[in-house]
């Protein structure tokens, strides 16, 4: 197949390019030069928010499916839809678990509990200034993938709702390193008074997954994530092991807590995508290798 990514160049989406690539599909990258693409991909430069470049720079082009990696906002969408309306014959957007932002249920949620028909769209905020888009990332998603949904546009479309990743020597968040940082030292870790599971993925699989997908007919939203919840205890101990040092929880009623420590329950429900087929790894089959790659050996 021939296709386009747009954006992924790093973490899990640079892997989802070199198991497409491994696969023996045609892959081109569009992005806006920051960075290149891997040698001997073909690779596009546009501001994917500038309409006129990217018409200008697919001008004659198509492709069998587009992976998008970086469409954040209901604004991306709207010109995404209008691109590729004649030039894909299936789109894969990357979405994420934070869509779930209202959610707070006991039972994991599959993804009909966001009704996406219902979801207020407005192109008009401040989707262009980062610092805002950054703040309401989860709002910015869902509000793309409610533009997809409404526009019935003329290709196969899906997105794909991404648990929280971990693993990888090259992961950029610093999220499991804050935990490293205060365990070593026997620092508080803030969480909340009542701190909630959640569900996560390890990056390996989520870019099998996305690999998967790009090679599927399915369509509508779908939840990722491997198999067995992760409470912030869970993580940690798993550290414990790899660093040293002791865990101590501050529970806080008000004010910021850990990353991975939640007051609410959304983990995801991952039904749809096993009966459509995918098998996914139960989360402690991986976790001590996730955690072994990212804080490495106490911070050497």
């Amino acid at each position: 197949m021939d296709i386009l990514v747009i954006g992924g160049n790093r973490y899990f989406g640079k892997r989802l390019i070199a198991l497409l690539r491994k696969s023996g599909h045609r892959i081109t990258v569009l992005n806006r030069g920051s960075s290149g693409a891997p040698e001997g991909i073909e690779h596009l430069v546009a501001d994917r928010d500038d309409e006129s470049a990217l018409e200008s720079v697919l001008a004659g082009r198509s492709f069998d499916v587009v992976v998008d990696q970086v469409c954040y906002t209901p604004r991306q969408a709207e010109i995404a839809r209008r691109v590729f309306g004649t030039r894909t014959g299936r789109y894969v957007m990357t979405s994420t678990v934070e869509v779930y932002g209202y959610e707070d249920s006991a039972a994991p949620v599959a993804e009909s509990v966001l009704d996406l028909a219902s979801v207020t769209v407005d192109t008009g905020l401040a989707w262009d200034d980062p610092e805002f888009r950054e703040e309401r990332y989860g709002e910015g998603k869902r509000q793309a993938e409610s533009v997809f949904a409404a526009g019935r546009p003329p290709f196969a479309w899906t997105s794909v709702r991404v648990a929280h990743v971990l693993g990888g020597d090259d992961d950029f968040t610093g999220r499991l390193d804050h935990y490293a940082r205060r365990i070593r030292a026997g620092e508080p870790i803030a969480v909340p008074v009542v701190n909630r599971p959640a569900t996560y993925v390890y990056v390996e699989e989520i870019a099998r997954f996305l690999a998967w997908t790009v090679e599927a007919e399915f369509t509508g939203p779908v939840n990722a994530h491997s198999h067995g919840p992760l409470t912030t205890a869970d993580i940690c101990a798993e550290i414990e092991k790899r660093v040293g040092g002791r865990t101590v929880f501050q529970e806080v009623e008000v004010g910021e807590v850990s990353p991975f420590s939640f007051a609410r329950s959304y983990g995801m429900d991952n039904s749809r995508a096993t009966g459509l087929g995918y098998s996914f790894s139960h989360s402690h089959e991986w976790l001590a290798r996730a955690v072994a790659e990212t804080v490495g050996r106490g911070g050497e």
